[in-house]
């Protein structure tokens, strides 16, 4: 009976992982709750179990108690508290387990789909993979192997709630860990990452090994290791981007493909302006614009995107605005182009303080060019204003236009449109190996896509209005999201 006793603790230990002497403790508790429901709850019980000998010795006031004379009533209460207390402690064993677990890449099996969320099973315990935590446009069917990341372990009344990710940033770091030795062996760092689940991410790393080429040790023999990140993702592109201490150069990086001309940065207001040619403006932008968000992200700088010809207008009228201040010398003209400060809006924008700070002028005359660059910047927000109307307009003529004409771009029955290949436009500055798995461009940046995904890096969907009109409506194109650390 005693050995049997033990092997019994035994086997509840190792099946619900719960500590051996836990186990014993409870099933001492479950004994004296028996005893007091048969005696009455004033009186003194001790019970005490050998582990050595599976021995129970029962005391009830000093007096021994045989555990066999209890009955029926008895035992149905000891094996009721034992139940409850049993679970208890797996409670706490699961939560332990899965504490520890947080912020790694678990897998499991999808065992029903609840409102749009997914239950996984993880072993002895289930998991929530919520709506908003899942890549979208990805679905999953019971029965289907998943990796998530543990995002969070809560205790709740009566379970442990642990919830999954797919589409956090940090997922994207686990898995670049589990497929790049260098990564998880802190030769290759980290550095930032920007991530719209489902679309696209971008990476900044840096190596502290100067022998280790960091963005070529990422991506892998003919995209080897990265491919297998972007297959894990469902196809989401990523961009690895090569990490710079000089925000000008980072930039740079992380706008690419595009070709950027030229950053000037403004400090005051956390802000790159980028120069890009104009063949180059879709591509810096992105779809939707996706890639400069990204970008802005990663760098932690809201960066603006104009072209050589916005960016020496924006300066001229600022030129022009501030000679007609009284009292401006020429240089001070040159010094705000050199704060990063290339338009009208901009002057108004970070007010006297910083004029008065960085450019040595009173506050009189620092007061004077802030109000005048105001006025103008009026002017600028009621042309703009004008000219977006304008292209409303003809936008609309032309859809009007189409609908009476039956659509002049048709193609005419029996003859056939321009195939994918005719009309993509091969990636900028980058070279992909035959596979569409990978490529690094001269600049360090790696696109990984999805097989037979091109490489679509830049195509935007409906016209892009000019950065001013932008910075006038909002002051600012992009959100300003700080790095990923």
């Amino acid at each position: 009976m005693q050995s049997e006793l033990l092997r019994i603790i035994d086997a509840i230990s190792r099946d619900r992982n719960i500590e051996k002497d836990v186990v014993v403790e409870d099933l001492e508790q479950a004994m004296v709750t028996a005893v007091r429901k048969t005696y009455g709850q004033e009186d003194d019980v001790q019970v005490a179990i050998d582990r050595l000998t599976g021995e129970i010795h029962a005391t009830r006031a000093g007096a021994p108690i045989e555990m066999r004379e209890l009955g029926r009533i008895a035992a149905q209460t000891c094996k009721q508290v034992m139940i409850q207390r049993f679970r208890d402690a797996e409670r706490g064993s699961i939560y332990q387990e899965f504490v520890e677990k947080r912020g790694t890449i678990i897998t499991g099996t999808v065992s029903r789909v609840d409102g749009g969320a997914l239950v996984v099973n993880v072993g002895r315990a289930e998991a929530f993979l919520p709506k908003g935590e899942q890549i979208p446009g990805e679905t999953h069917q019971p029965g289907e192997r998943i990796r998530a990341m543990v995002l969070d372990v809560r205790e709740a009344p009566h379970q442990v709630k642990i919830i999954l990710s797919r589409s956090h940033p940090d997922l994207i770091k686990r898995l670049f860990e589990q497929e790049v030795p260098e990564v998880s062996e802190r030769v290759i760092e980290i550095k930032a990452l920007a991530r719209e689940a489902g679309y696209r991410t971008k990476v900044a790393v840096a190596s502290i090994d100067s022998k280790v080429d960091a963005v070529g040790a990422c991506v892998g023999v003919r995209g080897s290791r990265i491919k297998n990140i972007v297959e894990e993702l469902g196809g989401e592109k990523i961009d690895i981007v090569r990490w710079n201490e000089s925000s000008q150069i980072l930039i740079t990086n992380a706008l690419r493909p595009a070709e950027v001309q030229d950053i000037a940065l403004c400090f005051e207001l956390g802000r790159a302006t980028a120069v890009v040619p104009e063949d180059q403006l879709s591509l810096a932008i992105g779809k939707r614009g996706q890639n400069v968000r990204l970008a802005a992200r990663l760098t932690g700088w809201d960066i603006d995107i104009l072209t050589p010809k916005e960016y020496n207008e924006g300066l001229e009228r600022l030129e022009k605005t501030v000679k007609m201040v009284e009292g401006i010398d020429p240089v001070l003209i040159e010094k705000l182009s050199l704060l990063g400060l290339v338009s009208v809006v901009d002057v108004e924008a970070v007010g006297t303080e910083p004029l008065v700070n960085e450019l040595g002028i009173t506050d009189e005359l620092a007061k004077r060019i802030v109000e005048s660059c105001g006025v103008e910047a009026k002017k600028v927000q009621e042309e703009m204003a004008l000219k977006k109307a304008a292209k409303a307009a003809e936008a609309a003529a032309a859809a009007e236009a189409a609908s009476e004409g039956g659509g002049e771009g048709a193609v005419a029955e029996g003859e056939t449109g321009p195939t994918a290949e005719e009309t993509t436009e091969p990636a900028a500055g980058g070279v992909f190996d035959p596979g569409g798995n990978g490529a690094i461009d001269s600049s360090g940046v790696a696109t990984a896509v999805a097989d037979g995904d091109e490489p679509q890096r830049g195509a935007v969907d409906a016209p892009v209005a000019s950065s001013q009109e932008q910075a006038v409506e909002g002051n600012d194109r992009q959100a300003r999201e700080q790095p990923i650390q």
